[in-house]
């Protein structure tokens, strides 16, 4: 819940709670509900713990709205309510766990299959993918995917029955949750709230964060030297809007796909966009030795030592590396890359298809 803070004196003040909207009020259907946590599923709704998306539910189907794995191969199976969800949606949602849970490892790879197919994205072996995007050192065998399963219901607010219900399986020792959504209209704005699991762990967007931010190389191999060039950090195409998730003072680290970390910089200044390259972009102030489009790239950070260095494993399919680091983990990672980059150079490196996209 968003309360307004009303001063009062020397008081830090009284609070009012606002009223909240759901995707029915915007005049959006449920398919808007399911689309935004598809595409957002990975980096800005669960920092901590990402889920792979593999499934959106097909028309006229009896399928969940949206399937997706876990790091440890587990599937999630979410069943969405654009309003308030009652005591039928826990029902629902656990009969489409129930039919999931017997899908073979064909029948997952099957699924993520079609679910690329339908994003325009050249399907690839979900096990190569599960271990792109964990990072993890071996592939999962099939016999790992899906031994477990977890439900949740999301929608705008729960009802009494719901919560009951949920309680209930939840004492059977069933994995199942609600997530609850909010929209809230303030001016001409509106913003969208959410509570991911077991509780709400987002970071304030306000507060110094350290993203690694990828260079695009496996799309436009020249991505990297128009940020290098007029120092900024930008995305393309489909997935430009992620610049937004960017605040002034953050720290990006430049990945490299097939090389590694070759330059970090301080966010600058407000969102900007060129239609022309269908971007958008943020300046930004190099705190690292720029690398020129004219010299081989012989002085990087190698996605190992990024992760020996922070002592996280990170997503690194995504464009915006999850989970991002604090102001103190960035910093440290600042300095040992300044150190690298001042060593004797690397020999150069191929893309090898591994960390970084």
């Amino acid at each position: 819940m968003l309360y307004m803070l009303e001063a009062d004196g020397d008081k830090l003040g009284t609070l009012q709670p606002l009223a909240f909207l759901d995707a029915a009020d915007l005049q959006k259907q449920e398919k808007h509900v399911e689309n935004l946590l598809a595409e957002h599923l990975l980096d800005v709704l669960f920092e901590d713990a990402p889920l792979l998306p593999i499934f959106q539910e097909r028309s006229l189907q009896p399928e969940a709205d949206l399937y997706a794995v876990n790091r440890s191969g587990d599937l999630v199976v979410f069943e969405l309510k654009r309003g308030m969800a009652g005591e039928d949606a826990v029902l629902q949602a656990m009969g489409y766990t129930q039919r999931a849970g017997r899908w073979p490892f064909s029948e997952l790879q099957r699924r993520y299959s079609k679910y690329l197919e339908g994003r325009r994205v050249t399907p690839i072996a979900l096990q190569d993918a599960h271990k792109e995007a964990f990072q993890l050192d071996q592939p999962l065998v099939p016999t790992e995917f899906n031994r477990r399963q977890t439900t949740f219901v999301v929608g705008s607010a729960a009802n009494e029955d719901l919560v009951a219900a949920i309680e209930y399986w939840k004492g059977q020792g069933l994995s199942v949750e609600f997530l609850p959504y909010r929209i809230y209209r303030i001016g001409k704005d509106h913003y969208f709230e959410f509570f991911s699991f077991p509780y709400d762990r987002h970071r304030n967007p306000a507060a110094v964060k350290g993203v690694l931010f990828d260079t695009n190389r496996s799309y436009d191999e020249t991505a990297i030297w128009e940020m290098m060039e007029k120092s900024r950090v930008a995305a393309y195409g489909g997935i430009k809007h992620i610049v937004e998730y960017l605040s002034p003072k953050d720290i990006v680290f430049y990945c490299h796909k097939g090389v590694g970390v070759v330059a970090a910089a301080e966010v600058l200044g407000p969102v900007k966009e060129d239609p022309e390259n269908d971007e958008k972009y943020r300046d930004v102030r190099f705190l690292t030795p720029v690398p020129r489009r004219e010299e081989p790239l012989t002085r990087f950070m190698r996605f190992s030592q990024v992760s020996e260095v922070t002592g996280k494993s990170f997503f690194w399919a995504r464009t915006m590396k999850v989970p991002y680091l604090n102001r103190d983990e960035a910093t440290a990672l600042l300095e040992a890359l300044m150190k690298t980059l001042n060593a004797p150079p690397n020999p150069p490196m191929q893309p090898t298809g591994s960390a970084g996209g």
